[in-house]
């Protein structure tokens, strides 16, 4: 299967499992939640992994993504980074109302620090363009923030859900922003012939 495929189905499929996790688990948490919950509590310098969701943090990758963008004169991209994040945000929003998950008092599902870091790293990717190494950290800076929410504010369902969520936002704007208009039906990459 070819990236430009996985581009295609990904997000209904991440949608799709979003809807599926946010169902499956309901308003309480399961066993595996309580572990890190457990193990947050136990150890609480775990907490310090919540720098990988702090907004200052990913507001820097954001404006950085966008500026390179810029600068390429990637208008299209630019644009993609700059609406993608803010899209999660407001995704998020209606999706904690409509499933009415909480912990604390707060709703959780899914979590929108998750969220918005997975579309600021998918943005930052985009703009400076998909290199293994990029990849590779992109997606350790996301497990690290991911697990952070996990040990202390969220259910890590809750973060699960909003990688499922981020990631369908992510394959959403790399395909607006690589859609080419002049040959609509040919492949994003031109390799093709």
């Amino acid at each position: 299967m070819t990236a430009a495929n996985t581009l295609r189905w990904w997000p209904p499929v991440g949608i799709l499992a979003m809807v599926a996790l946010g169902l499956a688990v309901g308003h309480g948490s399961t066993p595996l939640d309580d572990w890190f919950i457990r193990a947050g509590g136990s150890h609480p310098a775990l907490g310090e992994l919540l720098w990988f969701t702090y907004p200052p943090v990913l507001q820097i990758l954001l404006v950085a993504a966008v500026v390179i963008a810029l600068y390429r004169r990637r208008w299209r991209v630019a644009a993609a980074v700059a609406l993608t994040p803010l899209t999660g945000v407001l995704a998020e929003r209606l999706l904690k109302w409509l499933f009415g998950r909480e912990r604390e008092g707060a709703l959780s599902y899914p979590s929108g620090h998750v969220t918005v870091m997975v579309a600021v790293l998918g943005m930052v990717v985009l703009a400076v363009g998909v290199k293994a190494w990029l990849v590779s950290a992109a997606a350790v800076f996301a497990l690290l923030g991911l697990l952070g929410q996990s040990f202390t504010y969220h259910y890590f369902t809750d973060t699960i859900g909003a990688a499922f969520l981020g990631t369908a936002l992510v394959c959403v704007a790399y395909w607006a922003a690589k859609l080419d208009r002049c040959q609509p039906r040919c492949d994003l990459d031109h390799s093709g012939g």
